[in-house]
């Protein structure tokens, strides 16, 4: 009997030790498989962030969101819209600038560079599931329906796809689409250049659904509509921004009347360029020509070879105006400072072209007539404002070139230069103008300063402030 119970004590000793070692063995397997399945857990969602702020991610694996996924696509026709034959669809619109510039004023266009953003509800992609919102890459584009929007005023337009296709694309658990893309488009802008270079434009971007009318798709603009970046980076050489505005309108076809979204920038040119190449330039050159009415009259290569020089000058200064401008036909403001800056330079050159034709003609006249009379004697009847020198015995008039004591010929005093003597006798005609010829020079230098500050102040006041 003492033997029966030591047998049984010591089998039972040993199955007791045996049944706590393998369940030591299994706890401690589970405890190692638990701790694995957190850390894969933990790898999985350690990325998951948002505003650089650390939020509880739902815990749903990759089969659930396939599983979501090939649900919704099943029986899904893209190639037919939302709600088609019940309703149009809403498609909300924004844009966001990320640039604008170069304009190119010769071909009449602009660059742009946009984030473009298209949202719109398709009940076909409601689902349920404690996802709110799934956040897919490009490759789910092309298996759902998306928009044909295109821009009416492109000329060329390029999507980016470096390193991948910049688009974006999420669907909430209510079936609400976003779709945004990255475009960069050079869009033409009509350029109205009579002001120029002191111009304002307003260059549009127009987008529209292609071949979806009113009754079949309807945008409309999303508060807030268009955003824009940092303009320290833009390309706006010879522009300024002043602000933007976007309208909606219908515009009727043959096909149907379409919805078009338009956006409206705003530029001013910046005269910096122009004031430095152009205007001082065609100044300082009609300044110039005046140097010539200081000049001796009797200095014909000095006088003449200047006011060949600055009428190049002008011609060249003309020239190279145009080249920044398309060949309009119509007279923009510059052209018409720098014509009249040519008809001033002109002008002081045809000044002095008529002034050495008369005097010229005159002491032609008065050597002919010298010659012509036989001398009596040595004493000679001085005329007012003459000087008799005597030399030798002989007497020497010394005429005044600023009086015109001798007629020219064909001249009367009916006429406008008249002589003057008949002049200081008082048969000088009341209401004619007396102008000395010989007095030229002195009037140019005061008519020619006074013209053309008052054509400045003219064209400065009218492009500027009104």
């Amino acid at each position: 009997m003492g033997s029966e119970k030591h047998c049984f004590s010591t089998f039972f000793f040993y199955t007791s030790s045996s049944f706590c070692f393998k369940l030591y063995i299994f706890v401690l397997v589970v405890f190692v498989l638990r701790a694995c399945a957190n850390k894969l857990d933990d790898e999985d969602y350690e990325d998951t962030m948002l505003n650089r702020t650390w939020v509880l991610a739902p815990r749903i694996h990759e089969s659930d969101v396939t599983n979501i996924l090939n649900n919704l696509l099943k029986g899904y026709d893209n190639k037919l819209r939302p709600d088609i034959g019940v309703r149009p669809t809403m498609i909300e619109s924004d844009i966001y600038v990320n640039s604008i510039g170069p304009v190119d004023a010769i071909n009449m266009e602009y660059t742009i560079d946009i984030f473009f953003a298209q949202s719109w509800y398709d009940s076909r992609l409601k689902f349920n599931s404690t996802m709110k919102i799934l956040i897919l890459n490009s490759n789910m584009v092309g298996k759902i329906w998306i928009p044909d929007t295109f821009f009416r005023n492109s000329r060329k337009s390029d999507a980016h796809w470096i390193t991948t296709p910049n688009r974006l694309l999420r669907i909430s658990n209510k079936g609400k689409i976003l779709y945004t893309l990255r475009l960069t488009i050079n869009a033409e802008c009509y350029l109205q250049l009579h002001d120029f270079p002191m111009d304002q434009h307003s260059c549009p971007l127009e987008f529209s659904s292609y071949g979806y009318p009113k009754n079949e798709i309807v945008y409309r603009w999303k508060r807030p509509s268009v955003a824009i970046a940092d303009q320290r980076h833009w390309r706006l050489y010879q522009f300024a921004f002043i602000g933007l505005r976007n309208t909606t309108e219908v515009m009727h076809t043959q096909s149907g009347d379409y919805v078009i979204m338009t956006i409206f920038f705003d530029l001013s040119r910046r005269m910096g360029y122009f004031t430095i190449q152009t205007y001082i330039p065609c100044s300082l050159t009609v300044v110039l020509s005046w140097v010539s009415f200081w000049i001796n009259k009797e200095a014909v290569p000095a006088r003449t070879s200047l006011g060949i020089t600055t009428v190049l000058t002008m011609t060249t200064l003309s020239t190279i105006s145009r080249k920044s401008l398309p060949k309009v036909s119509y007279v923009t403001a510059m052209d018409l400072f720098v014509s009249v800056c040519f008809l001033f330079v002109f002008a002081a050159l045809m000044e002095y072209g008529t002034l050495h034709y008369f005097v010229s003609n005159r002491k032609s006249n008065k050597k002919k007539k010298q010659k012509s009379k036989p001398s009596k004697s040595p004493v000679i009847n001085v005329r007012p404002g003459s000087t008799l020198i005597q030399v030798n015995n002989i007497a020497h008039l010394q005429e005044h070139d600023d009086y015109g004591y001798e007629c020219l010929d064909g001249k009367d005093c009916n006429s406008f230069f008249c002589c003057f003597e008949e002049c200081r006798t008082g048969a000088w005609r009341q209401g004619r103008i007396h102008i000395r010829v010989t007095k030229i020079d002195s009037y140019s230098r005061i008519f020619f300063p006074t013209a053309f500050g008052l054509f400045n102040l003219v064209y400065w006041i009218a492009y500027l402030y009104l």
